[in-house]
């Protein structure tokens, strides 16, 4: 578990603009409004419904959900409990679990959808049983209250960006196959359309593949048969947008017979792919704080059973659209690039890794040449 105090150092470093919103709050609140004298008289004793996609993506179970955990904790005099399901990649669980905090009366639900639109008609059902949804990580379809992610398309963009300074002078004429996510998964399409914005008429994209959810499975066999298509050493570079896909891309051309690996992006600074960053496997991955987008949704979900209305708009405000909403309230978390130049500075600093957690045995000596110790 990160501890409490580099978690707060973490949330003061990268929130900046959250800074500005919580000043808001503070001299709305010294005006006197209803909105707090009314959370005042609100339960502590509450109950935080989180629905989780899958086991496969590391980031869900090691931080999301303790962190989720531990802030509602925090936020309500250890009175407040969090109700966690994982859907284990099936979208049937996941509506099974979603109806089954309906029925069990929790007071809000924070869901990280693997279906957008599969999800909507569970979405309706709390709605119409008082219960706020609030989506996160994912935006959900349906009438939900609340977003709480990164700005995906921001996430592509940082992929895109940094193969393209990778490959320099010799982008026009690189080969690029780009390993997309899960099309049932509406961020796939804003990380795609992001990176796309950086390559589309700058690199010869070669092949393209979706990975239905997101199997590193799946996207090794794609690229298997990306490198029969293309040839092992044609392809300059790979676009993948997530870090396990990215590991099963590695293996593939490893297993081909790489000599030199191109340069291969990824998301979610899970610990191996930071490793493969060490060692020059995997050139970039894009780190998302999980330390902001999960105590953020924490502190949202219980703002909203609360009725702090003035907290919950100052920590929603930005909008987005889902094909069934306009005007969503959202909070929308930076990202950053990783690579071997800033390792210490992000995962490091914000307490998710230790360098002894990165630096074990088969790693020290790539950590030693770039300076991680």
């Amino acid at each position: 578990m990160i501890p409490r105090n580099t978690r707060q150092a973490a949330v003061r470093r990268l929130s900046i603009a959250l800074a500005v919103s919580v000043s808001a709050l503070s001299l709305a609140a010294c005006g006197g409004g209803g909105s707090d004298d009314s959370a005042a008289k609100k339960s502590n004793d509450l109950t935080v419904g989180l629905l989780l996609p899958d086991r496969e993506t590391a980031r869900f179970e090691k931080f999301d959900y303790p962190l989720i955990k531990q802030e509602v904790a925090d936020l309500t005099e250890n009175k407040g409990t969090v109700r966690y399901a994982n859907a284990e990649s099936s979208v049937t669980r996941q509506s099974e679990q979603f109806r089954k905090m309906i029925a069990d009366r929790v007071d809000v639900i924070l869901v990280d959808a693997l279906n957008s639109k599969a999800i909507a008609a569970d979405v309706r059902k709390a709605k119409e049983a008082g219960i706020p949804v609030i989506a996160y990580d994912r935006l959900a379809e349906g009438p939900i209250d609340a977003y709480v992610s990164h700005d995906n398309e921001l996430v592509g963009q940082v992929q895109g960006r940094a193969l393209m300074g990778e490959l320099g002078d010799n982008a026009q004429k690189s080969k690029v196959v780009m390993m997309n996510g899960d099309p049932a998964d509406p961020n796939t399409a804003r990380f795609k359309d992001g990176a796309l914005s950086e390559l589309r008429g700058q690199v010869d994209i070669v092949a393209q593949y979706d990975t239905k959810e997101w199997k590193p499975a799946i996207a090794k066999a794609n690229m298997k048969k990306a490198i029969q298509k293309v040839g092992l050493n044609d392809i300059a570079a790979v676009y993948s947008a997530n870090d396990g896909m990215a590991g099963a891309v590695i293996e593939a051309l490893e297993e081909a017979g790489a000599s030199k690996l191109p340069p291969v992006t990824g998301q979610d600074a899970n610990l191996d792919a930071v490793q493969r960053v060490v060692a020059g496997e995997q050139y970039m991955t894009v780190y998302k704080s999980f330390l902001l987008e999960a105590t953020n949704a924490a502190k949202i979900a219980v703002a909203k059973v609360q009725d702090r209305d003035i907290e919950f708009a100052a920590l929603t405000r930005e909008t987005v659209d889902s094909p069934t909403r306009k005007n969503i309230p959202a909070m929308l978390v930076p990202v950053v690039a990783l690579t071997q130049d800033n390792i210490k500075e992000t995962v490091v600093t914000d307490g998710v890794y230790t360098v002894k957690d990165i630096c074990t045995a088969p790693y020290k000596a790539d950590c030693a040449a770039i300076g991680l110790q």
